[in-house]
């Protein structure tokens, strides 16, 4: 009986021995596996901003996933814009402006008038984004201050959202935002040769429309499209907005079916109406594209649809798109700062 006790003895302690051994070997692949994922996620997250140093030059790569993105906004790595930029000191802001009254609605502008005592300045006109549903024409204060202190005049847009009213409505309120804005060149003092229309997302569909010539089919054009027309858009930016709603993915979209208060079946023609590619032309203005190529909203295939359009027809533009970003990705610091740079350049090249 010792003896056998011994041997059971000796048996368990082999057992638990190899049970042991078994179980750390296994802790430590578990182990190895996780310090291999997060040193991987580590570098995946820092591979951007070492881009960003190594090729300053070059659009600026993102996180080619909306959760990474997140995460490197939520961890510092990536900066928000600051939306409530400083005005500069030789710039007078001139707040709430009434272009139009309509069913008792006000819609407004605000005007960033910069000191320019010898010369009118080119007018840069921002239209916010927000699927057509909402939004502020402070959205895109950040740009309209910055362009400012270069010397440009700013305005920044309200129109009807589709609460207010549908299609076409809020093409008609851009219209007529310019023809105000216009017709009153020498009250606001700029040179109403040298509009430019910029939009994002939703903005960048109306600034389109207006500026490559949109009317309703079957009606002559109003006095804000012969105004338009008068003047001609000088320049025109377009950042990740929709050109086509035509395409099966756009018609059959819950903003785009919200937007149209119709189904595709139903008015085919109206979405053609309301898509900008099939408003270009050989006058159309040059045109600047900014698309992140990773946008969950707005598929890269618009913007390239655009560029060919454009390119077919001889319509000098300039495509940039931003690797691995996805919608609104001007929204990131480092990439607004991009877009900036991209714009001013773009400025210099076609209004000034």
């Amino acid at each position: 009986m010792h003896l056998f006790g011994i041997l059971n003895f000796n048996r368990i302690f082999v057992d638990q021995f190899f049970r042991n051994f078994v179980v750390k070997k296994i802790f430590k692949k578990i182990l190895l596996l996780l310090v291999s994922l997060f040193v991987a996620i580590l570098f995946l997250m820092l591979l951007p901003r070492v881009l960003a140093k190594l090729y300053p030059a070059k659009p600026p790569v993102g996180y080619y996933f909306i959760n990474p993105t997140i995460l490197a906004v939520y961890t510092g790595l990536e900066s928000l814009t600051d939306k409530s930029s400083q005005t500069p000191e030789h710039v007078e802001v001139i707040r709430n402006i009434e272009y139009k009254k309509i069913n008792g609605k006000s819609l407004q502008m605000d005007i960033y008038q910069p000191n320019n005592d010898f010369h009118r300045p080119p007018l840069l006109v921002f239209i916010h984004g927000g699927g057509w549903s909402h939004g502020d024409r402070n959205e895109y204060l950040n740009y309209a201050l910055y362009f400012a202190g270069l010397g440009y005049m700013t305005a920044t847009v309200t129109y009807r959202v589709v609460k207010d009213a549908t299609y076409p409505a809020c093409v008609e309120d851009i219209t007529d935002a310019v023809k105000f804005i216009v017709e009153n060149n020498d009250k606001y003092y700029f040179n109403p040769d040298k509009v430019v229309l910029i939009g994002g997302s939703a903005g960048a569909h109306l600034a389109m429309l207006a500026a490559y010539g949109w009317k309703q089919a079957g009606k002559e054009a109003d006095s804000a499209n012969l105004v338009v027309n008068k003047h001609k858009i000088k320049a025109l930016v377009e950042m990740y907005g929709p050109v086509d709603f035509t395409t099966p993915y756009a018609r059959q979209h819950p903003m785009v079916t919200r937007l149209m208060a119709h189904s595709w079946e139903e008015t085919p023609k109206l979405f053609a109406e309301a898509s900008p590619i099939f408003w270009v032309n050989k006058n159309s203005p040059p045109t600047l594209i900014l698309q992140g190529t990773r946008d969950n909203l707005v598929p890269l295939s618009q913007a390239e649809q655009l560029k060919h359009k454009l390119d077919s027809l001889a319509v000098p533009n300039v495509y940039k798109t931003l690797p691995g970003w996805p919608h609104t990705m001007d929204q990131v610091k480092r990439v607004n700062d991009y877009c900036r740079l991209t714009m001013r350049d773009f400025f210099e090249k076609y209004v000034k």
